[in-house]
């Protein structure tokens, strides 16, 4: 292949590293794991792959080199998943690895229009809706609530009583017992003036000695 052939694969691989780059972009700034060169090169190894795919396959089978491409994303995608307490922290930035590669894939396949456009979706998605997160996280924040109670049951029940009266929702509770005292972790959702009348009648209540949140 000479290279003015080759030229129409190369500005193929250039549209999904502009891709790559503009998601990698909103990665970067928000510190996560897959950033900038992460997401170029994502998005030019999909591209180059279905490009390879079609050549090499043929016109017979032209999507089973591609086909491995979900695959090979899988396992990026898993890497950045991480397990914090209770929470799975990374989803979003495996969803964003996965995306990449899909948009590189429509760029490799020569589909300039479609992949632009799920570029532009995604930057949206990415940078406009954090806010409403944000928003939506001033009304139903989450807290995790570890106490140290000294007067065992008695104490134990008069405590959970006042996450109810403080209007929250215990969503999981954990209780360890070490020697006269009770150690109790509460993971609870509701509003920030719900956290801040809980913190104050913990800090009343005679029967908790420690906590933290």
């Amino acid at each position: 292949m000479d290279m003015t052939s080759l030229l129409p694969e190369i500005l193929r691989i250039c549209a999904a590293m502009l891709a790559g780059g503009l998601i990698g972009l909103e990665r970067e700034f928000r510190d996560k794991s897959a950033g900038f060169r992460t997401l170029i090169f994502i998005g030019a190894g999909a591209a180059l792959i279905t490009i390879l795919s079609r050549l090499i396959g043929g016109p017979d089978d032209p999507g089973r080199i591609t086909a491995n491409i979900v695959t090979g994303i899988g396992f990026l995608g898993a890497g950045a998943i991480l397990r914090d307490g209770m929470r799975v922290a990374g989803l979003t930035t495996a969803a964003t690895i996965w995306l990449t590669a899909a948009i590189g894939m429509s760029f490799g396949a020569g589909a300039y229009l479609f992949g632009a456009s799920v570029t532009a979706l995604s930057l949206i998605v990415l940078w406009v809706f954090p806010a409403f997160e944000h928003a939506v996280d001033k009304i139903r924040e989450e807290h995790t609530y570890e106490v140290v109670i000294s007067d065992g049951r008695e104490g134990l029940a008069r405590v959970e009583s006042l996450f109810a009266e403080s209007g929250l929702k215990v969503n999981v509770r954990q209780y360890f017992k070490e020697r006269a005292e009770m150690r109790c972790r509460w993971i609870t959702f509701g509003r920030p003036q719900a956290h801040e009348k809980i913190i104050q009648k913990l800090l009343d209540d005679p029967a908790v000695t420690e906590f933290k949140y």
